[in-house]
């Protein structure tokens, strides 16, 4: 049905992920080309309602990344121009984008998380107050990518982890730190399509580690027992679930010796990069070429909002 319209693809942007997102958008850009579709690349500023209307778009494939773009405020834009778009919708993109909100929501419906505590800018943050010890973890509450996060082992470590977080952020959450196996889940069309191990050569998946080469090791299937391996699909789809997500995301969750999934964070519009992990999970776990994985994301482009 996309084939008669003319797509747009969004990416670029304003958000710390823009280098990311311009590869995303390359990428999918190319396969949709390839495939037939009338696809347009975009890149994303403040006049983008104005290009969405001068360009006569009709769908959108949203290929950002981070504030601006994976938070609900493209999706809402797109909702106001009644412009079908690939992901979640406003809700669960902003739920999913703000680290705290997940956490509550993962909470509710009994999904583990690490303990956390969050803090403003300005805050003292103060060790002997913290429910749990070193090592800990500093993030901004609304970052992807794994910018701006630390691993804090020494205390003398604390002050640049923070300073370094609200580089980022206004507000930031500082968790217990949990050893375990970094896995991501994949999730479409309402089901998980398989579980990656991830092998960073660094102390954690960072942001060198996601985006160069030989920087982690990518093991599919995650080497989990059949039985937890099934668990942590299952945990996936239901982070998934517990934010409202629709169409696709990949869920990242860290797996402990015994046996305990915990979901670090949803990601409604995953990278689409040679390195992204959905990607490969869809190839390898559903047997889906990334030409094919992107025809069936952009056929399921919608609205929330439905308008008679």
């Amino acid at each position: 049905m996309m084939k008669s319209k003319k797509i747009g693809v969004l990416f670029g942007g304003l958000s710390a992920e823009r280098e990311v997102s311009l590869k995303s958008g390359a990428a999918v850009h190319c396969a949709l080309i390839t495939q037939g579709y009338d696809a347009v690349a975009i890149d994303v500023g403040r006049d983008i309602a104005d290009v969405l209307k001068r360009e006569r778009i009709e769908a959108a494939f949203i290929a950002l990344h981070g504030r601006y773009g994976e938070d609900g405020c493209v999706q809402g834009l797109l909702e106001l121009l009644q412009i079908p778009y690939t992901g979640s919708g406003v809700l669960a993109s902003a739920l999913a984008m703000h680290k705290l909100y997940s956490k509550q929501a993962f909470a509710a419906t009994g999904i583990l998380t690490a303990p956390f505590c969050c803090f403003r800018r300005n805050e003292v943050v103060s060790l002997k107050e913290l429910p749990f010890g070193l090592p800990l973890v500093v993030k901004p509450v609304q970052e992807g990518s794994s910018v701006g996060v630390s691993i804090v082992k020494e205390e003398s470590q604390l002050a640049e982890a923070l300073a370094l977080a609200f580089l980022h952020d206004d507000e930031i959450l500082v968790e217990q730190y949990i050893k375990g196996q970094e896995v991501q889940v994949g999730i479409l069309d309402g089901g998980p399509v398989g579980a990656i191990e991830i092998v960073p050569k660094n102390e954690f998946y960072d942001f060198e580690s996601k985006y160069t080469d030989g920087m982690a090791e990518h093991i599919f299937p995650a080497r989990l027992e059949p039985a937890l391996y099934e668990k942590a699909q299952k945990v996936g789809l239901a982070a998934h679930n517990a934010l409202g997500c629709k169409g696709y995301s990949r869920v990242d969750l860290l797996i402990t010796d015994a046996g305990d999934c915990y979901v670090l964070e949803v990601n409604t519009l995953p990278g689409m990069t040679s390195l992204s992990l959905l990607p490969e999970i869809a190839t390898k776990g559903a047997g889906l070429s990334f030409e094919a994985l992107v025809s069936k994301i952009i056929e399921s482009a919608s609205l929330s909002i439905k308008v008679n």
